[in-house]
């Protein structure tokens, strides 16, 4: 895949949302996709670790080999990316270049250190840092069964740090309720389209 400078998808249409484990933001997303009121597409990250059962590539992630991986950062075709417990994860520019060709919003679910790199080559994307109670993230995350006692606590430490970075964000939204939520940043799309187009 040929690099696409950054150049090309500087004037891309950007919104980030962030936020701990546990805060909802697949779901907030899936809803999204289904009833903003500005076309979405879902950018899907890469990674190098191995799918899990009911993942299809192209559509969770993009499963890439490490050394393809390795040699796509090499070649600037990431916007952002870090390793995780021994795993790369990454945003390819190539997503950009395909919500900007479907006419639509690039939707970027990733963490703060990925958002802050996004947010210093497009400073104009709407960031949304997305919160919830801490008993309720505990409760997603023990509800989904997927993981050990030390991994949730852990999870729960790093969304801890998250939370400190929140102010960096353009705009925070309390997943207490889905609906309002999800209303909440539909209203805020609706306003940063309104702009784009006045």
């Amino acid at each position: 895949m040929p690099e696409i400078d950054s150049a090309e998808t500087h004037d891309c249409r950007i919104v980030i949302l962030s936020g701990p484990s546990g805060s909802g933001k697949s779901t907030i997303i899936n809803r999204l996709l289904e009833a903003a009121p500005v076309k979405l597409v879902k950018s899907v990250s890469a990674t190098t670790r191995p799918p899990r059962t009911g993942e299809t590539d192209g559509d969770d992630y993009y499963f890439l080999a490490t050394e393809e991986f390795e040699t796509r950062l090499a070649n600037g075709e990431l916007l952002e990316c870090a390793r995780v417990h021994g795993f790369w994860y990454g945003t390819l520019k190539s997503e950009l270049q395909r919500a900007r060709d479907a006419d639509a919003w690039a939707v970027l679910e990733i963490d703060v250190q990925g958002a802050l790199r996004v947010m210093d080559e497009h400073p104009n994307a709407v960031t949304i840092f997305l919160t919830t109670s801490e008993p309720q993230s505990e409760q997603r995350l023990r509800s989904r069964g997927t993981e050990p006692e030390h991994a949730i606590q852990r999870r729960l430490e790093t969304a801890r740090d998250e939370l400190k970075s929140a102010y960096r964000y353009r705009h925070q939204v309390v997943n207490d309720e889905l609906d309002r939520a999800v209303q909440e940043i539909s209203d805020i799309l609706s306003s940063q389209e309104t702009e784009l187009h006045a």
